[in-house]
């Protein structure tokens, strides 16, 4: 009879913030699937347990996937943790559960630390409705793509960043939804500086150009309004973005400028720009 795989999420920060089921889950497993094995045996340390380990992290699935479910399939119990919060969110362990669904191993999710719904529930935006959007792309195509399908976006929206990566992030969002829509950027959730900064994305884009960010941060981003029966079309946003260069304006911040003023495809609109000025 196969094994269970128990998916164990790990404080974020706050051992305080590891509950007795989750303890007694690791004492009972026959072993460990972690993401870090010396991240994981101080944790293990803490709570005075010894196990075997083994590591599954992004990039060696497919071969240490298979190894752990070879060891299910034969009857062991196995915790697949990660370095902090709850595995197969925006982890490579969501492979490791469809692989055990296809093969008829039993999954438990226990409950735990999540950075994702600590940020939402403190972050003062609306949390009826949300969309959890990871970590965006490094390729720049790929990232505005991204980018260009939450234009629309109503429901709030959710990022994981790094620090050395967020002014970038934040300008980037700032330029899709505009300088005036509302975030909230949670920093060091759980730990000792913790912090929870509620602004604008142009304040927050202006902020942390001067003082440098420090920490993991989860971005919480307002959702736009829902839009207009009579929304505006891309020779509406010709017209701005020629106004907007009459004010003196370049084309790339007019097209900016203009797209998030009247919730259009930035990109759209300054192709139709370019190819308007070589119709003239």
């Amino acid at each position: 009879m196969p094994g269970t795989l128990y998916l164990v999420p790990t404080p974020i920060g706050n051992l305080g913030d590891i509950s007795r089921r989750m303890a007694d889950t690791l004492a009972a497993v026959d072993f460990i699937a972690a993401e870090d094995t010396r991240v994981t045996v101080k944790l293990l340390n803490h709570l005075g347990l010894k196990k075997p380990m083994l590591s599954y992290y992004r990039h060696n699935t497919g071969a240490s996937g298979a190894a752990v479910l070879s060891r299910l399939l034969a009857g062991e119990d196995c915790a697949l943790v990660t370095d902090a919060g709850t595995p197969a969110v925006s982890d490579p362990g969501e492979e490791l559960v469809a692989q055990c669904a296809a093969a008829g191993v039993s999954v438990v999710s226990i409950p735990g630390p999540c950075a994702l719904v600590t940020a939402l529930a403190a972050s003062g935006l609306p949390t009826g409705r949300f969309t959890f959007e990871g970590f965006l792309a490094m390729n720049k195509k790929n990232r505005w793509a991204h980018l260009e399908q939450l234009r629309s976006e109503q429901r709030t929206m959710l990022f994981y960043e790094a620090p050395h990566k967020l002014t970038a992030t934040l300008r980037d969002l700032r330029d899709t939804f505009g300088p005036e829509r509302r975030i909230s950027l949670c920093r060091e959730l759980t730990k000792l500086h913790e912090e929870v900064r509620r602004t604008t994305l142009g304040e927050a884009a202006a902020w942390y150009e001067e003082n440098p960010p420090k920490g993991e941060f989860v971005l919480v981003v307002e959702g736009g309004c829902p839009p207009a029966e009579d929304s505006a079309t891309l020779e509406d946003g010709l017209a701005r973005l020629l106004a907007l260069q009459g004010q003196g304006c370049s084309l790339k911040d007019a097209a900016r400028q203009a797209a998030a003023e009247l919730g259009l495809p930035r990109k759209a609109l300054y192709d139709r720009a370019v190819s308007s000025k070589k119709d003239e």
